[in-house]
């Protein structure tokens, strides 16, 4: 907290957009497209590098919110003032942080895969920005920056390191679907467990649903897409890459808003919302682009 008082004394107007502007940069839906660009149409394994990278992490950071239920910096400390812009997009509780989560599990992979030094550097410094900018705008601690840096950083670096044997060795889809979705299941039924067992409020739970249903959502989609669709990214024309890309974000968001009803169900069904739209986006878009582009050959 001394230090978040530090950086309260040096905030300034144009440095609060600032920093409110690059935090945007770990929100979900940011990653979320981009992985969407590069699995449609870039390159598919670094997409589901991306993917499971991000998957991962986030099942861990939700996992931890809800187990150690540390409050944000101005609840902890009621004479705190964060940033107004940035309290609410700061949902759930403060530790670890997942909007660092997001940035570092973006970035982290790119300065991974990036050949020159140059692009190395920004990509670095990319992702330390967004946790700085938590902090500067109040929301989170260090504690829950640095844990959440560190979570997401081991998981980059070892899905990058061993991306071959666990993402294209078709004896290892399986396996690999399994682990995740069992992994994601648990995740959720912990997170019911600490509903209705131990009085976790349903506001906190939202998050952690949101990730057992991707998580279980990518899991599924991974193992029909790498044994059944086998989607390319490439098309006939790369003219169609464009058209391609924006039909698949738009019916993304479409279903996204579509699904976003199931809430009103009840919160426990923020895992289905969120198991069906990364469904949708790894297997069942790519299944009906590829169909359409087969069947218009033919023709």
């Amino acid at each position: 907290m001394e230090f978040l008082y530090f950086l309260e004394g040096i905030r300034t107007p144009i440095g609060n957009e600032f920093f409110q502007f690059v935090t945007y940069f770990g929100q979900e839906m940011l990653l979320v497209a981009v992985i969407c660009i590069f699995y449609w149409c870039l390159d598919k394994s670094f997409a589901y590098q991306l993917a499971l990278t991000y998957f991962s992490a986030g099942l861990c950071v939700q996992a931890l919110k809800i187990t150690f239920r540390i409050p944000r910096p101005w609840i902890l400390d009621p004479e705190f003032a964060p940033v107004k812009s940035a309290v609410p997009a700061a949902t759930g509780y403060s530790f670890p942080s997942g909007h660092t989560q997001g940035g570092t599990c973006l970035f982290a992979p790119l300065a991974l895969r990036a050949k020159k030094p140059v692009l190395k550097l920004l990509f670095t410094a990319a992702f330390l920005l967004i946790g700085f900018s938590r902090m500067y705008l109040g929301v989170h601690t260090p504690k829950d920056v640095l844990v959440s840096m560190g979570v997401s950083l081991f998981f980059s670096v070892l899905i990058w390191k061993y991306k071959d044997q666990i993402l294209e060795h078709p004896r290892k889809v399986c396996t690999l679907s399994l682990i995740l979705g069992v992994i994601s299941i648990l995740v959720i039924l912990y997170t019911i467990i600490q509903l209705f067992v131990f009085s976790l409020p349903e506001k906190y739970a939202s998050d952690c649903l949101k990730a057992g249903g991707a998580g279980l959502g990518f899991a599924v989609g991974f193992f029909l897409e790498k044994t059944y669709i086998r989607f390319s990214p490439e098309t006939p024309r790369w003219t169609l890459q464009i058209p391609k890309l924006l039909l698949g974000l738009f019916s993304a968001l479409l279903l996204k808003n579509g699904l976003s009803l199931l809430a009103g169900l009840g919160m426990i069904f923020k895992s289905a919302e969120y198991f069906l739209l990364v469904l949708w986006i790894i297997a069942g878009y790519p299944f009906l682009f590829q169909t359409f582009l087969k069947r218009k050959e033919r023709l």
